[in-house]
């Protein structure tokens, strides 16, 4: 089975816009966590926060590739998983985004259910920054209900 999942999207604008909104928290806020105490930048740890669902967990970045790649890490004690967004800049200036997140346990008992979970989260939060970056749309982050 495998223990991680990828979701990916063609967003109209070139490379450097898209990890611009992603990297820079002010930019971030307007459409995925409300916010980041720094912008992602290569051995940071940063306090990502979600005041709609009052909560907030660290992220641990461990790679960036300025306008190509984020890595980070992010999760509960003994529970993190490992996060790649790749950004594939396309000749008509549009971006393929493509998430990974890895590291999963084979052998929780609700691995299923976390790995639909996660995919889900991430299509939501790509969809939320294709309406960002593409049409000005800050309205949809944290919109979800479950």
């Amino acid at each position: 089975m495998t223990t991680e999942i990828t979701s990916k999207m063609n967003i109209h604008k070139p490379a450097n816009e898209v990890y611009e909104a992603i990297a820079n928290p002010e930019k971030m806020a307007n459409y995925w966590f409300s916010s980041g105490t720094a912008r992602i930048e290569t051995g940071r740890t940063i306090t990502w926060r979600y005041d709609e669902y009052n909560a907030e967990g660290n992220i641990k970045v461990i790679e960036t590739e300025e306008n190509r790649k984020i890595v980070f890490s992010w999760g509960g004690e003994g529970e993190e998983t490992l996060v790649t967004i790749q950004l594939n800049q396309q000749e008509a200036g549009n971006t393929i985004v493509e998430v990974t997140e890895s590291g999963f346990k084979e052998d929780d008992p609700h691995l299923i259910n976390k790995l639909l979970g996660q995919q889900q989260g991430w299509i939501y939060m790509l969809t939320c920054l294709k309406a960002y970056l593409e049409n000005g749309i800050n309205t949809l982050r944290a919109s979800l209900v479950h």
